[in-house]
């Protein structure tokens, strides 16, 4: 078995990516969905002036609205049918998760298996529909009250722009699905990834023009391409690192002269268990009071809203305190989601495995709870301060969002589980090569 995995080692190299055709035709579906998604964030909503809402985004664009542009991929910027991209669907897994934690149906549907899952993704669906249209309708009233955006405002342009952008909206949510199931990678994860990269050239462009007109310094510039680079070093190896407790299995008797187990295997513990989900989750709650602003925006606006969108604009105390404390909240709370150190301890139990020096069973969990939760303060302060260096650069060296910390650490962490992914299929590739290989070296002895 040992010189087997070695040869399966040894051979995965660039050829065996040609003779992975499953793995082409997922990579080939997940390009195709893709540029899908790309050409609708090119398509505009009826009945708007382009070169209106140019002028409105170019004054706005630094503020939380070029935060929704990045992540719809420009698309707001041209109000195309993609607009909302995939934030209703991220808001409406954040209300689900919540509920999960304190309703009993629902946490009895998530203990349910492959079927309560489904139910529970429905809801989720449902919940989508729901912020979808509360959005788009917030975004047709507001571009209603913008001077010239809209060229015939009215009843009819405000259920046209809901209804695609809600439809627009659900079609990404099924396309991501479809990469998930069909593709490589996560496909939620992979249209953010596409949106960011997308406009990546644009912002690098953008930013060396500020620079030929000497708004920013050429030293700043090479300044914010080391810290991108180091930035990227950081998330790399941050999001490798894990915390290994060791585990330890007695050994058995099985016959008069034979005893078997004894051996000893690792748990390992991921420094950031939750992932991107924690700036994105932080970043979608953060967009919601743009939103309900957008309401009284065809009537001039209200004091107290204009207020707080003021405060919770890119590089205000209030914004940078709040992105941070959701970011925290949502490092613990997906963490204690995906991993539950009770289950953990039962199955350890269950197969005689123990941590030395721990008694098993309640006194692991424990262990366990609180060896995660030391390492997830490590980790949410880790994914605090590189999502806060955009905010930085924007209020006070005036640098483009592109080169923070919050689309390097989406980009670097997608790619590599990406990545990861690719090479487990060509791994299975290669592995059943080497069975057939095996069973025909068989049939001819």
């Amino acid at each position: 078995m040992a010189s087997a995995a070695e040869q399966l080692a040894a051979n995965l190299n660039f050829s065996a990516f040609s003779k992975a055709g499953e793995l082409k035709k997922r990579i080939w579906f997940t390009l195709g969905a893709l540029l899908i998604y790309r050409l609708g964030t090119y398509i505009p909503l009826p009945g708007i002036n382009p070169a209106a809402l140019a002028e409105v985004f170019r004054q706005q664009s630094t503020g939380i609205i070029g935060l929704f542009n990045m992540f719809s991929g420009g698309a707001v910027g041209r109000m195309a049918i993609f607009a909302l991209a995939i934030m209703p669907y991220i808001s409406a897994s954040i209300i689900v998760q919540l509920m999960t934690s304190v309703s009993p149906h629902l946490e009895a549907l998530k203990k349910e298996g492959e079927a309560g899952r489904k139910i529970i993704n429905q809801y989720t669906r449902y919940g989508t529909v729901l912020l979808a249209t509360v959005q788009a309708y917030g975004i047709s009233v507001g571009l209603e009250g913008q001077a010239n955006v809209v060229v015939d405002p009215g009843l009819f342009f405000r259920i046209s722009t809901v209804i695609t952008l809600t439809g627009g909206t659900m079609f990404l949510m099924w396309l991501g699905e479809q990469i998930t199931a069909r593709g490589i990678g996560n496909g939620i994860s992979l249209i953010i990834f596409a949106g960011i990269v997308a406009e990546l050239p644009a912002a690098i462009a953008g930013t060396l023009e500020l620079s030929r007109q000497g708004a920013i310094s050429t030293a700043l510039i090479l300044g914010v391409v080391v810290m991108a680079i180091a930035v990227i070093a950081l998330i790399v190896y941050m999001e490798r690192a894990q915390r290994r407790l060791l585990i330890q299995y007695p050994k058995r008797q099985v016959s008069q002269n034979r005893m078997t187990g004894g051996e000893s295997s690792h748990l390992p513990l991921k420094l950031n268990t939750a992932g991107v989900i924690p700036p994105i989750f932080a970043s979608s709650l953060l967009l919601l009071p743009t939103t309900i602003a957008n309401f009284s925006a065809a009537s001039g606006g209200s004091g107290w809203l204009t207020t707080m969108t003021t405060y919770l604009a890119h590089g205000r105390p209030l914004y940078m305190v709040m992105y941070v404390g959701l970011i925290v909240f949502f490092c613990f709370f997906y963490t204690a989601i995906v991993f539950n150190p009770n289950e953990t301890a039962d199955n350890l139990k269950k197969y005689g495995g123990f941590i030395p020096g721990i008694r098993p069973g309640e006194r692991t969990a424990e262990y366990i709870d609180y060896v995660l939760t030391r390492i997830t303060v490590v980790g949410a302060a880790y994914i605090a301060a590189v999502c806060l260096i955009p905010e930085i650069l924007i209020s006070y060296a005036a640098v483009p969002f592109y080169f923070g910390g919050t689309s390097l650490l989406i980009v670097v962490s997608v790619t590599m589980d990406t990545v990861a992914q690719v090479q487990g299929h060509l791994y299975a590739a290669q592995y059943e090569g080497l069975i057939k290989k095996a069973r025909l070296k068989g049939k001819r002895r």
